[in-house]
């Protein structure tokens, strides 16, 4: 049987970084692909640092078709919502997600992972993450309430054993520029109508608004997954970095539809106060899907 790279269900890391490369030459991927998965090979992984690296699924089909799932596919086209609400797509070849409790050794794995593929890759986007208050998000609310528990997490966020793919995942990367100025003009009534749950408990309300944002994300129609969410940026320009497994992708992309108005002309009230600058779909593989390119 196969295993899912240990860092996606490492819970409590305070440090992280994001790194998406972009291919330097679209003939030599089978060798960018190798050499990102090196990187998770001991004799190279420092201590106290969890790695996890995945690909740009028509990337990974094309080098190891053996451990690709059928039907993921990139971020390829914007997600062109209502009232002129769109969802970018800057989808990458491969990403690199780091995480441990102190940003210096980040850095320095960072920093030597991006030197391993120097002559195959450039880094296309860097963001740094850190967590705020434990669990909460830049707006102040708690974030990932509705996350399943760690015993609960792989039957969502995993492929099942004797599919195509099994033991991958499928994450979604999205980058959420806050309007910290429109939302700290709202009360806190007003946010918790946004969110559909109360701020300082995260107790979701009976009677919510059709436009909010856990109805416009309500996992109990779209399906479970598994969000490793985490803030960025600096004081004057921040947000949310999306950070979403899924066993199926059609729960990803179902969830973003709704929150861009598309599948009932009703817009995810969140989104007139956060802004999504990136968006990119990986196939994360097993730790033994890693071993497939040379």
């Amino acid at each position: 049987m196969n295993t899912p790279q240990a860092g996606i269900f490492a819970l409590g890391t305070a440090s992280h970084i994001y790194l998406e490369f972009d291919a330097l030459d679209q003939r030599h991927e089978e060798k960018l692909a190798a050499a990102i998965c090196a990187l998770r090979e001991p004799r190279t992984t420092i201590g106290g640092v969890n790695l996890v690296a995945g690909f740009r699924p028509e990337l990974w089909r094309k080098v190891a078709p053996d451990h690709s799932p059928a039907g993921v596919y990139g971020f390829n086209a914007p997600i062109e919502g209502i009232e002129s609400f769109t969802m970018p797509a800057t989808q990458r070849d491969a990403v690199l997600w780091l995480s441990g409790s102190a940003h210096d050794v980040l850095f320095d794995s960072a920093h030597a992972a991006i030197a391993a593929v120097k002559d195959l890759a450039t880094v296309g986007e860097e963001t740094s993450s850190w967590a705020y208050r434990h669990d909460r998000d830049l707006t102040g609310f708690i974030d990932g309430s509705e996350n399943p528990s760690l015993i609960d997490a792989p039957d969502a966020a995993i492929i099942p054993a004797g599919t195509p793919g099994e033991s991958g995942t499928v994450l979604l990367l999205q980058k959420w520029k806050h309007d910290t100025t429109a939302w700290e003009s709202l009360s806190v009534s007003q946010q918790e109508r946004v969110m559909g749950r109360t701020k300082p408990d995260s107790i979701e309300f009976e009677d919510k608004a059709v436009d909010a944002h856990i109805v416009r994300t309500d996992q109990d129609q779209f399906g479970k997954i598994f969000r490793r969410n985490m803030p960025y940026g600096t004081v004057i320009d921040h947000g949310t970095m999306f950070v979403g497994f899924s066993a199926d992708q059609s729960r990803l992309s179902t969830m973003l539809e709704s929150m861009a108005g598309l599948r009932n002309g009703v817009r995810d009230a969140l989104t007139r106060y956060t802004t999504p600058i990136s968006g990119a779909y990986y196939f994360v593989p097993s730790t033994e899907g890693l071993r497939q390119p040379k």
